[in-house]
């Protein structure tokens, strides 16, 4: 609608009236920035999720460069080829067995209809999907709300496992120890219904610069 405020200014708004602190780390950081990425399938993002999981974003390319080659003509391969695909094909890629296992039961999972198509993903509410995806083999709470934040777009998602979360909140609060997940799941209720700017704002507190470690002359 023309004229309509971005979502991600009524997000700014909110989290900046919480308190002195969200306040300073809004105005800092200015208004919310959060770009979901183009909606893909929820079969090709959680198989993505898994080539990046514990790897810097340069390997995750590499290894998805490499298995996009094993189906040229595809844009993506899909569950069956992932299922026909050798254990050692998989391995040439660059997935370590376990992720491979992982792989193998997210495309089976698919063509059995626990793993749901991007129109079916986008009726269901949030817990439903974090349920029934996070029951699979590998694939956690916090890899499926990373596809609800990145692929879904969803608005409310506090990823409260995640460190660099918690850590965001330690030092915006200037804590001596960062939450439990449990307690940051607490905390987080006040931000909704924009818990997942809160994440994107709290991923971006600034971090205290380590000093440059020096030697001290000893005497002769």
């Amino acid at each position: 609608m023309k004229g309509r405020k971005p979502a991600s200014v009524d997000a700014s708004k909110h989290l900046a009236s919480i308190d002195p602190d969200w306040a300073q780390l809004v105005a800092q950081l200015g208004p919310c920035g959060h770009e979901p990425k183009p909606a893909r399938e929820p079969y090709e993002a959680l198989v993505r999720a898994v080539a990046y999981q514990q790897l810097h974003v340069k390997a995750g390319d590499a290894i998805v460069a490499r298995l996009l080659t094993l189906h040229p003509r595809s844009a993506f391969p899909s569950p069956r080829q992932l299922l026909d695909a050798s254990f050692d094909a998989m391995r040439a890629c660059g997935f370590s067995a376990r992720k491979i296992e992982t792989i193998r039961g997210i495309a089976a999972a698919t063509l059995e209809g626990v793993v749901p198509g991007l129109a079916t993903a986008q009726a269901l509410a949030d817990d439903e999907l974090i349920a029934r995806l996070g029951a699979l083999k590998g694939i956690g709470r916090w890899t499926v709300e990373m596809f609800l934040i990145y692929s879904l777009a969803r608005p409310d998602i506090l990823p409260a496992d995640d460190f660099g979360v918690r850590e965001g909140y330690r030092l915006l609060k200037s804590l001596d120890a960062a939450p439990t997940p449990k307690a940051m799941a607490l905390i987080g209720q006040a931000w909704s219904p924009h818990r997942t700017a809160a994440a994107w704002y709290l991923w971006r507190v600034p971090r205290p610069v380590k000093a440059k470690r020096t030697t001290t002359p000893t005497a002769e």
